[in-house]
């Protein structure tokens, strides 16, 4: 995981046959912007002597926070540092921790309903339809047929799958259902739950990960976690909770200051958003990004794991009884 302080951009450029080649690419560091810059132009130049070679490489680095960005660090504000876990400010203005080791999974509620038919049902149209069309010597009856029995089946598929989820206990209960499948099958972890204001967040507690293993893509699976969330922990080589409220739940209609937000900004625009941020945590303050609900497993605690969940379960005011934003 690397979260710079730090940031800069090199440029390339290179004429022949009437045709330009510019090159771009960013460099960080922690320790200066110097340092940075070296790293940038470092950058530029390897990328631009390959395509000089006929290697296809992108031409230009594009500014991406956090999604999307691939072979880049994350480019956000760094607001503190507390051992290998990182506090930033994101692009729409919330805090996040970021940890290379603490397995955060977000589960986000699924309201949709599938109201896709069984196959016999299908035929059982389509023969109804072809008997109409038949027997009245009109294939407009049987078309007629069809698309009314079609509507009418997706209509009793979608009542019935209505009636099993309330029966489940709602996308809640659905699931708890599968954490709770997923926790009896793996009785040697720790899981604590929190409810987020559109799903389920749990934090395993009995020991480190590493993004990329194996386990971690099987956890993410089972647990059916948001596939970006999972995609980003991979290429960031971290974990993630968003861990203030998102603006536009506590009132707060304008955008963080300047647009689109990506760090760094305009030194000259620094006021703007530090005007935007006062605003934003003084509401805040009212509000917690997630709520503690129960812990799961067998498992003991890892004393590094156990340190991120205090610094989680703080910023989060997770353990105040306080409305979810």
């Amino acid at each position: 995981m690397i979260v710079p302080q730090y940031w800069a951009e090199a440029r390339l450029q290179h004429r022949a046959r009437g045709k330009q080649i510019t090159v771009r690419r960013f460099g960080w560091s922690d320790s200066s912007m110097e340092d940075a810059q070296i790293h940038a132009d470092t950058r530029v130049r390897e990328a631009f002597d390959r395509i000089l070679a006929g290697e296809k490489l992108q031409r230009r680095e594009h500014k991406q926070s956090y999604n999307g960005a691939e072979g880049l660090p994350i480019r956000e504000e760094v607001i503190a540092r507390h051992g290998d876990s990182v506090i930033t400010r994101n692009s729409y203005g919330a805090l996040c921790l970021n940890t290379p080791n603490a397995l955060f999974v977000d589960i986000d509620f699924d309201e949709r309903i599938d109201v896709r038919l069984d196959s016999w049902i299908r035929w059982l149209l389509f023969a109804a339809a072809i008997t109409a069309g038949f027997w009245s010597g009109r294939w407009g009856i049987g078309l007629l047929v069809l698309v009314l029995g079609w509507m009418v089946a997706r209509w009793n598929v979608k009542r019935i799958q209505k009636a099993k989820l309330k029966k489940e206990g709602g996308v809640e209960g659905r699931a708890n259902r599968r954490i709770d499948a997923f926790v009896e099958s793996h009785p040697d972890w720790n899981l604590r739950q929190y409810r987020t204001p559109a799903g389920f967040r749990l934090l395993a507690m009995h020991r480190a990960f590493d993004p990329r293993e194996p386990e971690v893509e099987a956890c993410f699976s089972s647990l059916q976690t948001d596939p970006i969330y999972a995609l980003m922990c991979v290429r960031q080589h971290c974990f993630r909770a968003r861990v203030s409220p998102k603006p536009w739940r506590i009132g707060i209609s304008q955008h963080l200051r300047p647009r689109p937000g990506v760090w760094p900004i305009n030194p000259e625009r620094m006021p703007d958003r530090q005007r935007w941020v006062a605003e934003y945590e003084r509401l805040a303050a009212n509000f917690a990004s997630c709520s503690y609900m129960r812990s799961l497993g067998r498992g003991g605690v890892d004393p590094v794991v156990e340190q991120v969940r205090e610094l989680h379960d703080s910023l989060a005011q997770a353990e105040r009884v306080l409305p979810l934003a």
